[in-house]
């Protein structure tokens, strides 16, 4: 059972054959998007994107606890004036795996500027896919709910006493809503869509998203001394906002650079060497161990 937060330098599919089965409460992570920064990490052809990643994939779905939840941010590519399907290939083949595609979020940028193609606008969203293993997960909906707003006291403050009261559709479908329950709350559940704005200030990595981004996950999908996992952790963000919520955080990298950034990050806490380990054909050293 993992105790502490730690990094790994390596590939993620070799790394994850040592951890622990359904040891993982969450994993949340953004993978390199298909042929996406080549010179940093080699590309991956949109054909061929699918067959790379249930590898990791399946390794994931083994450390995962049956109460876990796989969050993963990934976005299509545009490929010859169209959006590429290798996204929605991958949900259906990872549900080949025994995935469960529960939910989708909806990441809004904030921040976006605009943009212009003969066929399209810029885009000012990612996916957030949420897999789990089991109908039943760990979920705290609770740590993650918004102020109501001032639209409370304009919009409420009207309604009739019918519909303060009412519990069931005037139409007779079971599609009734019973608006009391919008009354005399400051706070209220959020929707599936995040509002957040890019990362600006990572002048290192040229793909990292805000703390914001895992914390809200995290809150929403563990408690403190749950563990998180990133098997593609960059500049080691979600590691980093794990370890500051009281989390254990694991995360792995394949790019000595990124992994540097990411010990940079951390290092704060207090490190101790690690012995070398042998992972397949490579080998790697799990350069520290974070207290």
């Amino acid at each position: 059972m993992y105790k502490k937060t730690k990094i790994f330098l390596g590939d993620s599919k070799e790394i994850l054959k040592n951890f622990e089965p359904s040891a993982i409460d969450l994993i949340f992570t953004s993978p390199p998007y298909s042929d996406s920064r080549k010179s940093t990490y080699g590309g991956i052809h949109p054909d061929k994107y699918v067959e790379w990643f249930l590898p990791f994939s399946k390794e994931l779905f083994r450390v995962l606890k049956p109460t876990g939840t796989f969050v993963l941010n990934i976005k299509e590519k545009v490929v010859g004036g169209e959006r590429h399907t290798y996204v929605i290939d991958l949900i259906k083949k990872m549900r080949e795996q025994g995935w469960l595609w529960t939910e989708e979020f909806i990441w809004h940028k904030k921040n976006s500027y605009p943009g212009k193609w003969p066929n399209r606008f810029r885009d000012s969203w990612e996916r957030l896919l949420q897999f789990n293993k089991a109908k039943h997960f760990n979920m705290y909906q609770e740590e993650v709910m918004v102020p109501i707003g001032d639209w409370a006291k304009s919009r409420l403050r009207k309604l009739s006493e019918t519909d303060k009261n009412r519990d069931d559709s005037k139409s007779g479908s079971n599609f009734g809503k019973n608006v009391s329950n919008w009354l005399n709350r400051d706070y209220v559940y959020p929707t599936n869509v995040l509002h957040l704005a890019t990362e600006c200030n990572n002048k290192e990595h040229s793909a990292a998203f805000p703390d914001e981004l895992p914390e809200w996950f995290i809150k929403l999908f563990t408690k403190e001394g749950d563990v998180v996992l990133d098997p593609f952790m960059g500049s080691g963000t979600t590691v980093n906002v794990a370890n500051k919520m009281g989390r254990i955080g694991l995360g792995i990298e394949i790019v000595k650079e990124y992994y540097k950034l990411a010990e940079n990050q951390l290092s704060q806490n207090i490190f101790a060497a690690e012995p070398k380990v042998k992972y397949g054909k490579t080998e790697t050293r799990i350069r520290k161990k974070i207290r």
